[in-house]
């Protein structure tokens, strides 16, 4: 990312701490063992710590090592995430005296740990910390204290934490948030708070610096928690903040949702049809978690509902086999090792990029036709890959393709078919299914007809059922992931 601040440009793959230096040259003759008491040793393996301690040896991946420093007496101490079941870690730590005491030697030797244990990832991040309680079950709070904040603790983050008091205010906080002071933004929530804090920085007078700078996380806390999924491959709070603490800042593609006069940013879907219905008339129905959207789907399948619309699309890759050769050319390509957005300057007026096709009180752009769409059952465009974590429904999204992944499927489909459609996510069969029009578009406008009133959902949100707009930003917003490339999902 390079910053217009010109000499002081950052590199966001690079740890603070580190720099000036390289791997390479950071005491390249430091040992990789480490001698600790008369019978034990720390040794840095290819990709994990080995303790051996009175002839018994054991090993603790550098993923999940948090910390590490020595105490004034020259104690080694390593704190890292144990794991107490598939789906728990728990901050551990071990510590050892040098054999011979040696400042320097253990001061450089844990700088190597730390080193592998990070990577590129940024250490000790400043971390804005938003808590609903409001969403899911109501028990984020619970979550957080019990398993996100000790493993942030650990590894010696810099904390502010909020609870969020009402509807919306994630977009008060983060309109007004002092960006220089946070590298992340962590919402211990389901997607709504995401959605309003990516919109927030939306409507900052310096929303490109905000949205390029700060990265924007999920640690999984309420119904629907995409964002967590798909970044970092669980839907675990712990698993999610260890995720959290070792993430890459990956560019991440943006949409504009335009509608009467308004603009709302869009991280996650826009959907008219059965699963806007589904997600938005079954809000009371939240205590039941994922089970809720199956529930609806069986209860309106009995319907077996059409939504009539005029729809125009802009397409990038019309047909699955087009897509399917775009998902694997960008996924064959190894991720990025620095991030090479132009990050305008502090206190530089840099708002959302202008609407390239206009919004929704626009003549319809040229080269688009609107077609007439009577037998809809489902139109539902995707950002991100899972949208529950049993639901990958948009197998070939990518995070900076700078497409939305647009599934059309027809009302009048019979129910035995429609509930094989259905059952195809899970296997992932859904992409190849016959039943199922699938793209890759980079804007579209949508006309609900014939109905006076219906659903339409934005990031699970509710918004009027009117005519609206969507145009995508390619790599907009930031947030970490994993890998730093493709989604936590299996593609295509």
């Amino acid at each position: 990312m390079a910053d217009g601040a010109g000499e002081d440009a950052i590199d966001p793959f690079r740890d603070p701490s580190m720099a000036g230096n390289t791997t390479n040259d950071v005491q390249a003759d430091v040992p990789a063992t480490l001698a600790v008491g008369r019978n034990a040793s720390l040794t840095l393996g290819t990709d994990a710590l080995i303790v051996t301690d009175n002839n018994t040896t054991r090993s603790i991946l550098f993923y999940n090592v948090l910390w590490a420093e020595t105490a004034d007496d020259g104690e080694v101490i390593i704190h890292y995430a144990h794991a107490v079941s598939k789906q728990v870690v728990r901050p551990q730590i071990i510590s050892y005296k040098l054999e011979k005491p040696d400042s320097d030697l253990a001061e450089a030797w844990i700088e190597r740990l730390l080193e592998k244990a990070y990577g590129a990832s940024q250490r000790q991040k400043r971390i804005k910390v938003l808590i609903n309680p409001f969403g899911g079950q109501g028990k984020a709070s619970q979550l957080y204290h019990k398993h996100i904040a000790p493993i942030f603790a650990a590894a010696r983050c810099e904390l502010d934490v909020e609870t969020t008091k009402h509807n919306g205010h994630g977009i008060e906080i983060a309109q007004s948030l002092d960006i220089e002071k946070y590298d992340v933004v962590a919402c211990c929530s389901g997607d709504g708070i995401p959605h309003e804090v990516w919109n927030g920085f939306g409507r900052r007078e310096d929303a490109q610096r905000a949205l390029v700078k700060v990265a924007v996380v999920q640690l999984p806390c309420g119904s629907g928690n995409a964002l967590c999924l798909n970044h970092n491959g669980t839907d675990s709070p712990s698993l999610a903040a260890l995720a959290v603490m070792k993430g890459l800042r990956t560019p991440l593609d943006l949409a504009s949702v335009t509608q009467g006069d308004r603009r709302t940013l869009s991280f996650l879907s826009q959907s008219v049809g059965i699963v806007a219905e589904i997600d938005l008339a079954t809000e009371h129905m939240r205590w039941m978690g994922s089970a809720r959207f199956t529930y609806g789907f069986l209860i309106r399948l009995i319907k077996k509902t059409c939504y009539p619309a005029d729809i125009a699309i802009k397409v990038v890759h019309d047909n699955k086999e087009a897509v399917r050769a775009a998902y694997r050319a960008e996924a064959a390509k190894p991720p990025r090792t620095h991030d090479d957005r132009i990050l305008p300057p502090p206190g530089e007026a840099c708002g959302l990029p202008l609407l390239k096709y206009g919004t929704m009180n626009d003549p319809l752009p040229d080269g688009w036709e609107l077609v007439p769409h009577d037998e809809l059952g489902n139109f539902y465009a995707g950002n991100l890959a899972y949208m529950s974590p049993d639901a990958n429904f948009f197998p070939a999204a990518l995070p900076g393709d700078g497409c939305l992944d647009l599934i059309r499927i027809k009302g009048t489909l019979a129910r035995t078919k429609s509930i094989a459609t259905l059952l195809a996510i899970e296997q992932h069969k859904f992409f190849d299914s016959p039943h199922v029009d699938y793209q890759k578009i980079s804007a579209f406008r949508i006309i609900p007809k014939n109905q006076k009133d219906g659903y339409i959902s934005v990031d699970g949100e509710k918004i009027p059922f009117a005519p609206f707009q969507v145009e995508m930003h390619k790599e907009l917003g930031t947030v970490l992931s994993k890998n730093g490339h493709v989604f936590e999902a299996r593609g295509v």
